[in-house]
């Protein structure tokens, strides 16, 4: 048989760690032959546009240099897949690329939206008794998957943010004037990334002295409290603000700085809630206050990836070509954590019924009671997923990226 494996989504550091698994593991695989890659998500299968990938991984060092460049390297899409009773038509055309090129498989890299599409494709063949198995592979830094204990990508986006704001606060503190620093931090309805931020408590720092997150509704006049209150105690005061801040109406706190505009799925764009809160701060509190929006830097900081993220990508690539063999179709691969320490995981498949369309909230009991910073059961559960560094090949004082040359 030929297999088929596409990326969709945002990008993140581990997303080609696990096409490198998939690849791998297929290769050792006497049942598979070709191994097609789909150019920009579900629209390459859509469109008949597909890499043989054996033409452009031909070299362990190709292997290796993939497994370790962010990003997409088969590049990706935002594309709703509609119901099949909607628009048949285009369940026609990828039943027809898949036949003609043989292919029996087909693996789905991505996030929550990505989930919807390996589930909609796996009711339509299993309803019209066609024999093409569909799998997905997490990926997304906002670990906001149902079903596994975290999802590929999030701990060296954590890893990065965690870095960044230990620098800021060596910044921010070299002056003997009061300051706020307020750094903005990915996560639209869930704050487990603005959260990981408090993995600095195990290398004794007191920063982010504040960690605000869309799970508890927002106060600005609550916020004000903790901001006084907090220059009473530092010099200069650190806060990890999530993008996706709500206020108690469940609107977003800065509403006022966005766009208005929508992507694909519905979802709004979102950034301003640091500049929002940087204003209000100067107006009510009057000191020196600067937000940092970290933006799109946190999902393909490569140059400080978690060897441990990476690595599990890799290998829930090559566990979602073995259960596939195995049969199982309309599943998620997913990670179910063993322990804390020593740390392990193991990669287990769950339906993708329960994972699409649905939000993996940040653990409210994990939130401190005035909702303003996390607690020590978020330390020991993010610690684990940024352990480990790596050998990141380099050329002229730079990272090198596995590269494919006019493809988009």
């Amino acid at each position: 048989m030929n297999i088929a494996v596409a990326q969709s989504g945002g990008p993140t550091c581990a997303i080609n760690a696990s096409l490198a698994g998939v690849f791998t593991e297929a290769s050792r695989r006497e049942e598979i032959d070709k191994i097609y890659g789909s150019i920009n998500g579900i629209e390459g299968i859509i469109n008949d546009k597909l890499v043989e990938l054996s033409t452009i991984i031909k070299t362990n060092q190709d292997l290796e240099l993939l497994t370790l460049t962010p990003s997409t390297v088969l590049g990706s899409c935002r594309y709703k897949l509609p119901e099949a009773e909607a628009d048949p038509d285009i369940y026609k055309k990828i039943t027809e690329c898949f036949k003609k090129n043989d292919i029996n498989i087909f693996f789905y890299i991505g996030g929550n939206d990505s989930m919807d599409t390996v589930n909609k494709l796996s009711k339509y063949f299993s309803e019209n008794k066609i024999d093409i198995q569909v799998i997905g592979i997490p990926k997304t830094i906002d670990n906001d998957l149902m079903c596994t204990d975290h999802t590929p990508g999030f701990g060296s986006a954590a890893k990065y943010v965690a870095t960044s704001v230990q620098e800021i606060i060596r910044d921010s503190s070299v002056y003997c004037v009061k300051s706020v620093t307020i750094v903005e931090i990915m996560g639209r309805d869930a704050g487990w990334l603005a959260a990981s931020s408090c993995v600095l408590k195990a290398n004794d720092e007191n920063a982010p002295h504040l960690i605000y997150l869309p799970e508890t509704p927002f106060s600005i006049e609550r916020f004000l409290e903790d901001v006084k209150r907090m220059l009473g105690e530092h010099k200069a005061v650190v806060i990890a603000v999530s993008e996706g801040l709500k206020m108690i109406d469940g609107e977003y706190a800065a509403e006022e700085f966005q766009s208005g505009a929508n992507d694909s799925f519905g979802h709004k764009y979102l950034s301003g809630i640091g500049k929002c809160l940087e204003n209000i701060v100067r107006q009510e509190i009057g000191c020196k206050v600067r937000s940092i929006e970290l933006n799109v830097m946190q999902r393909c900081a490569s140059h400080i990836a978690s060897k441990t993220d990476i690595d599990e990508s890799f290998r829930i690539g090559e566990e979602s070509v073995k259960y596939a063999l195995k049969g199982i179709s309309g599943k998620m691969m997913a990670f179910r954590r063993i322990s804390d320490r020593p740390y392990f995981s193991d990669v287990v498949p769950v339906d993708t019924s329960q994972v699409a369309n649905q939000t993996k909230l940040f653990p409210k009991e994990w939130i401190n009671n005035q909702g303003n910073n996390v607690n020590a059961q978020a330390l020991d559960y993010f610690l684990p997923l940024i352990q480990g560094e790596l050998n990141v090949l380099m050329k002229n004082g730079m990272p090198v990226h596995f590269k494919i040359p006019n493809w988009f």
